[in-house]
């Protein structure tokens, strides 16, 4: 596999962690993928971001901009009654008591969405 398609697949499962530690981090690294090349100064650059971001501590605004995200991979297949637990959580919603990830794992498992599957924001540890 090629340098870029690792890169991209690695991306592809931190994309939302990323975000939600930091935005500016993460639409650095998203312009580091706009070209398809891939050099020894973007994988610098890419560890970089990375590592910056993972030391960031968490910030509401953050997290709930990336669980917004998550739940547009739901918003058009989730229950009724799912549509308005979310929005109890997203009202509810704090860093301490972070209830609305644990929910937004519960349906990635329910509906099985590939994507979400591989995100490090919701399994960090392949836990599924």
């Amino acid at each position: 596999m090629k340098i870029i398609a690792q890169r991209q697949q690695e991306w592809s499962a931190l994309k939302y962690l990323i975000l939600s530690k930091s935005q500016s981090d993460y639409r650095a690294i998203r312009k580091l993928f706009t070209d398809d090349k891939w050099d020894e100064g973007k994988e610098r650059a890419f560890r970089s971001y990375l590592q910056h971001a993972l030391a960031e501590p968490p910030k509401k605004g953050n997290l709930l901009n990336a669980y917004q995200h998550v739940w547009g991979y739901f918003k058009n297949k989730a229950s009724e009654t799912e549509r308005q637990k979310y929005e109890e959580l997203l009202k509810t919603f704090s860093v301490d008591h972070d209830t609305l990830l644990s929910f937004l794992k519960e349906l990635t498992l329910k509906y099985q969405e590939q994507y979400l599957l591989q995100s490090k924001l919701l399994f960090p540890k392949e836990e599924k």
